[in-house]
């Protein structure tokens, strides 16, 4: 096994094949704090490219509650189960990673689900930690609680799903970072659905072949958001680039967010695969949940996402979210504005901060009539 860098556990790790990162890699931030679980991405992204013959199954973008939804069933809590104990040292995971706790001859620690642990998406939706009693009263961490988690493939820096194939039928793009599966060369030994942590991988009974979300790779190449983002009714969602952390640009929406803010953080980096969405953590979850999701650095993009009030800079990158359906590749403020620019460097975006709101006399005297909304 090569021997790689994983910026998000600091430190190198053994990998199937050596580090090749693509000349600039997709990438988003999730804003969990303003999911709503409408499920509009999900129907967007099915109606868009699940709804063949053998996709029935297949939500390639998924909205889970947490801690008690998943899908597929227990995805998460079975691959934690068996990868032990893991231990941070500060911003260093010491535990180790999917790749090298897999056992003799698996090249990654996995499992591959059953078609009954599909059947129920939805399964603990709404379901909350603990009652809430009449008269209840919140401050700070609830002893009450749930969040919604929105799930597409990461598109990882060190893909398991690309690891496990015996065919080599999956491949990263240089172009962008997208992974993709050859459907010429797949012949369906679904190696990659039992490697894949997150369990974005679905084997297509009527093909024989394995598929996984593309990131909407037709529309990127366009300067578009993928399906997901741009029907999301919440505004959670931002797409873009993400460059390693000694490349960061403030200027550069992800870069500002994952690097230079720190707000937004990697879905269960222990595991090892550098994944490329990130997430801005909930509000009021106790914090050891957190810790196991998103790792050690929780406390501190709570705090930073709480103090935006403060800070101008992050409070408007943040009112970009939903502003527009083009990828926004650079931005920046001036005073209470907020401008978004494409490639070319083009203005495609420019969102105040605050709304204007005009109140209106609760009598109009010119009609006669009294008006039941001022505002």
């Amino acid at each position: 096994m090569a021997r790689v860098y994983n910026w998000q556990i600091r430190r190198e790790m053994s990998y199937w094949y050596p580090e090749s990162r693509p000349k600039r890699q997709f990438a988003a931030v999730f804003d969990t704090n303003k999911c709503i679980a409408c499920q509009t991405c999900t129907l967007a992204c099915k109606t868009t490219w699940t709804s063949g013959k053998g996709q029935e199954y297949m939500l390639w973008n998924n909205v889970e509650t947490k801690p008690y939804g998943f899908y597929p069933l227990a995805w998460d809590v079975n691959l934690l189960e068996k990868l032990g104990t893991q231990n941070w040292e500060g911003e260093r995971y010491t535990g180790r990673t999917i790749f090298e706790a897999a056992q003799a001859g698996e090249r990654v620690l996995g499992w591959r689900p059953e078609d009954i642990d599909y059947a129920n998406p939805n399964v603990g939706e709404d379901d909350c930690v603990n009652g809430v009693e009449k008269g209840a009263h919140f401050t700070g961490v609830h002893n009450a609680w749930f969040f919604y988690l929105a799930r597409i493939c990461n598109h990882c820096t060190y893909p398991a799903c690309l690891a496990s194939c015996p065919r080599g039928s999956i491949y990263k793009r240089q172009e962008d970072g997208v992974v993709l599966i050859d459907q010429g060369r797949c012949r369906g030994y679904q190696e990659c659905v039992k490697a894949c942590p997150y369990k974005k991988t679905f084997y297509n009974t009527m093909t024989g072949t394995s598929e996984k979300c593309i990131a909407c790779f037709p529309k990127i190449e366009l300067g578009l958001q993928p399906q997901c983002f741009a029907n999301c009714i919440g505004k959670i969602r931002f797409a873009g680039w993400v460059s390693k952390p000694e490349q960061a640009r403030a200027d550069n929406p992800i870069d500002f967010l994952v690097h230079v803010k720190k707000v937004a953080l990697p879905l269960f980096p222990q595991f090892g695969l550098e994944p490329n969405v990130y997430y801005i953590p909930p509000l009021n979850v106790p914090q050891e949940f957190l810790v196991q999701l998103f790792g050690p650095n929780v406390d501190a993009a709570i705090q930073t996402y709480r103090n935006a009030p403060q800070d101008k800079d992050l409070a408007g990158l943040l009112t970009l979210f939903g502003s527009t359906d083009r990828i926004v590749t650079k931005w920046k403020r001036i005073d209470e504005q907020v401008l978004g620019y494409d490639e070319e460097g083009k203005e495609i975006v420019r969102v105040p901060m605050r709304e204007p709101a005009h109140v209106r006399q609760a009598f109009d005297a010119a009609r006669g009539v009294a008006r039941t909304n001022i505002s």
